[in-house]
C-alpha cells in the first residue's frame, strides 16, 4: 500500500515536471494574445490600397488604450464583428467631406488615405466617439453606417502587416 502511494506520488510528480511548463506556456501566450497584441485577419477590400484581403496583422491592444490620433488604423468591435477602418474624426469634432476633401472643424485637413471618391457628408462626432471610416470609402461598411465608435469599441491599434510575407512591414 505505501509501495503504490509512493509510485503514485512519482507519478503525479513526473507530470508536474513534464507538463506543467507547456501549460504555463500556454497560459502565457493566451494572456499575451488578451491584453499585449494578437494578429488579425482583413477581411474584404474597404481599406484597399494600404490593406488587401487576407493580409494578417499585429493588433497593439496594450499601448492602444492611450490615445487615439487622427488617420490611426485600428480594430473596431462593431457589435457583430471585429472590423479594420482608419480614425478620421475626434471626440466633438465636427467632420465634413466636400468635393473629396476633408474639414475639421471648418479647417481643410489633407487626407492622403482616401483611395476612392469620398460622397459628401457633415457629421458632429459626439464626445467620447471616433468617427472611422475605410480607405476604400466606395466600397466601406463605417461610420457612415454604423455611427461613432466609443473608446471602449475600438480594441487597439494595427499597423504591422506580418503575412503575406511580400507586404512585410509597416502600412
Amino acid at each position: 500500500m505505501e509501495k503504490e502511494k509512493e509510485e503514485e506520488k512519482t507519478g503525479f510528480q513526473k507530470f508536474l515536471k513534464e507538463y506543467v511548463p507547456y501549460i504555463v506556456f500556454l497560459i502565457a501566450i493566451i494572456l499575451f494574445k488578451t491584453f499585449c497584441y494578437a494578429p488579425v485577419y482583413v477581411s474584404g477590400d474597404s481599406m484597399l490600397t494600404t490593406l488587401k484581403d487576407g493580409d494578417i496583422m499585429i493588433l497593439d491592444i496594450i499601448g492602444s488604450h492611450k490615445d487615439y490620433k487622427r488617420f490611426d488604423i485600428v480594430v473596431v468591435n462593431n457589435g457583430k464583428e471585429l472590423i479594420i477602418k482608419r480614425v478620421i474624426g475626434l471626440p466633438g469634432e465636427t467632420i465634413e467631406y466636400k468635393s473629396n476633401q476633408l474639414y475639421v472643424n471648418g479647417k481643410k485637413v489633407k487626407d492622403p488615405y482616401g483611395s476612392t471618391k469620398t460622397d459628401d457628408f457633415s457629421t458632429k462626432v459626439p464626445q467620447g466617439k471616433y468617427y472611422v471610416l475605410g480607405d476604400n470609402r466606395q466600397n466601406s461598411m463605417d461610420s457612415r453606417f454604423y455611427g461613432a465608435f466609443s473608446k471602449k469599441q475600438l480594441r487597439g491599434k494595427t499597423k504591422f502587416v506580418i503575412f503575406p510575407f511580400n507586404r512585410f512591414g509597416s502600412k
